[in-house]
C-alpha cells in the first residue's frame, strides 16, 4: 500500500495543469508538500489546514484538499475517522469534477484515489467515468497546459491500473 500511495504521488507530484486563478509557483508548492504528505500526517494536516483555509478555491485547489482528505484517512489509525475521511474526500472530489469535469488532473486524482479505496467500501462509483473521460483526452490530445511527462505519466499509471480495456490500452500506448 506504501509503495501504491508512493507512486501516486510521484504522478501526482509531475503534473504541471495549472487552473486559470491559479498561481504556478503556489501550485508547485502544494505538490512538493503533496508528495512530503503521502507518509507524514503532521504535513497532511498543516497543508490541509492551509488550504481549507482559503477564501476562495478554484475546482483544482478543490481537488488538493479532496486528496489531501483521502491521506487523512491513510494516516488515521481509527477506523470511524477513516471512513470518514474517505467520504468526505469523495465528496470534496465530486465537486471540483463538477465544477470542472475536463480537468485531467482533477480527473486522475480522483480516479487514482478510487483504484486505490478498497471497493467494498462503496467509494469507487465514478472509476469508469473517471477512465473514459481520461481516455477521451487522450483521443482528442486536449491535455490544456498538461506537459510531456504529466501525459506520459498519467498514461502508465492508467495502463497499469489494470482497469482498461484493449481499445482504451492502445491509446494510452501511443504516449509511454
Amino acid at each position: 500500500m506504501r509503495f501504491i500511495l508512493l507512486s501516486f504521488c510521484l504522478v501526482f507530484f509531475h503534473m504541471s495543469a495549472f487552473s486559470e486563478n491559479s498561481n504556478p509557483s503556489e501550485i508547485l508548492s502544494i505538490k512538493e508538500a503533496m508528495y512530503r504528505a503521502v507518509e507524514s500526517p503532521k504535513v497532511t494536516d498543516s497543508l490541509y489546514a492551509k488550504l481549507i483555509n482559503k477564501k476562495s478555491k478554484t475546482p483544482l485547489l478543490l481537488a488538493y484538499v479532496g486528496t489531501l482528505e483521502a491521506l487523512k484517512a491513510k494516516h488515521a489509525w481509527n477506523p470511524y475517522h477513516k471512513l470518514k475521511y474517505v467520504a468526505q474526500a469523495q465528496k470534496t472530489l465530486k465537486s471540483a469534477v463538477s465544477k470542472d469535469p475536463s480537468n485531467m488532473e482533477i480527473r486522475f486524482m480522483r480516479f487514482s484515489i478510487q483504484h486505490y479505496t478498497p471497493a467494498f467500501l462503496g467509494y469507487s462509483k465514478e472509476l469508469d467515468e473517471d477512465r473514459r473521460e481520461i481516455i477521451r483526452q487522450f483521443k482528442n490530445r486536449s491535455f490544456g497546459v498538461a506537459d510531456q511527462s504529466l501525459v506520459n505519466s498519467i498514461a502508465r499509471f492508467m495502463i497499469e491500473s489494470k482497469r482498461c480495456s484493449p481499445a482504451d490500452l492502445l491509446v494510452l500506448k501511443k504516449f509511454v
